[in-house]
């Protein structure tokens, strides 16, 4: 006897349900950093994620008016920052690890800067986990490998005697590019870039 449960979501024709996909939870996920700081480990840093915001990208319009219309392509294309909260840890390894950071930046005692941007920019590995955990190894539902990073902003938050919470720093992390990987492909494998038909604005 089949299960209810099929029933339990947007049905297809006269193929009925299908069941629901199990989806990816929010709270189940891992933020790795590499060539942040200068100390060792930087996995201080992993410990004390508290949120961590997915890329987000935009592209610019590219607007082509031809005689009765426009013709719409995408442009250049822009990521936004990204945000990330961090636990403050009573060892102050979080705070070293950000004051390093913020000093291959700009040494601010010296008023001197990094002479690239290569002496300074870190990677940041985000990884969405199916729950794993012990000798359960977790596996990766998605992945994302942002290149070229550097913290814009840098807030340490504030003390409140009236509050019942641990205290955080907020960062705001600028980067060059993403890569997301789904699970069993790499990266563009599903991407192909045939040019058999140039014409703007004809679909393929």
């Amino acid at each position: 006897m089949p299960s209810s449960l099929l029933n339990m979501t947007v049905p297809f024709g006269d193929a009925g349900g299908q069941g629901l996909l199990m989806p990816k939870l929010k709270y189940r996920f891992r933020v790795s950093f590499q060539n942040f700081g200068v100390s060792s480990p930087v996995t201080e840093l992993t410990k004390q994620v508290v949120d961590f915001q997915r890329p987000n990208v935009t592209f610019d319009n590219i607007d082509l008016p031809v005689y009765n219309s426009t013709i719409k392509l995408a442009g250049k294309y822009t990521w936004a920052d990204i945000t990330c909260n961090l636990r403050d840890d009573a060892g102050g390894n979080v705070t070293r690890l950000v004051g390093e950071q913020l000093q291959k930046q700009l040494d601010f005692a010296e008023m001197s800067s990094a002479s690239a941007g290569n002496d300074y920019k870190f990677t940041t590995m985000f990884e969405v986990l199916d729950g794993g955990n012990g000798a359960n190894v977790p596996v990766a539902l998605e992945t994302w490998e942002i290149y070229g990073c550097y913290l814009q902003g840098v807030n340490y938050g504030d003390m409140n005697y009236g509050s019942n919470e641990a205290a955080q720093i907020a960062l705001t992390i600028r980067f060059d590019n993403a890569l997301q990987t789904p699970p069993g492909s790499g990266v563009g494998a599903a991407i192909g870039r045939t040019l058999g038909d140039v014409a703007t604005g004809v679909g393929v």
